[in-house]
């Protein structure tokens, strides 16, 4: 085989992360629209800033997707990143491994650390820290696969 089709087939693989990581991005995105506006759930601080980096990564990975370019990875991870930090710290707070002096959320306002803030019995903080995750090795794999 030669270097032209082992190149065309890395860009082929590339595309496919890149694709996969914009369908999570995508999924994610649409479900918190319907979490907030179908089901009624007001999002909580910690939910309102993964918004603040999620949604804008389902454009620009979707721009990715139909412009591979570097552009991508770079505009991309340091969404997912900062969305991952935030994630990760609302995850440590609904498995009460922080105190309770560190919750932003208060006793009047939305909370996402009760039961009832939970999708097929997943807590939220938890699916939108692994979507960051996944979403964070799916551009790391993009950006192997296209070098």
């Amino acid at each position: 085989m030669g270097y032209g089709m082992e190149r065309h087939e890395s860009a082929a693989r590339a595309w496919t992360v890149l694709f996969l990581a914009w369908l999570i991005a995508l999924g994610a995105t649409l479900g918190a629209i319907f979490i907030g506006e179908v089901m009624g759930r007001t999002p909580c601080l910690l939910c309102w800033w993964q918004r603040v980096f999620m949604f804008p990564l389902a454009i620009v990975l979707g721009v990715g997707v139909l412009k591979p370019d570097s552009g991508t990875f770079r505009y991309g991870l340091p969404l997912s990143l900062l969305g991952a930090g935030v994630a990760a710290y609302h995850s440590l707070l609904y498995a009460d491994i922080l105190s309770e002096a560190m919750r932003p959320c208060t006793q009047t306002g939305p909370s996402c650390l009760d039961a009832a803030m939970t999708v097929m019995g997943l807590p939220l903080p938890y699916l939108s820290l692994s979507a960051f995750l996944a979403i964070t090795g799916l551009l790391f794999l993009s950006r192997r696969d296209n070098s």
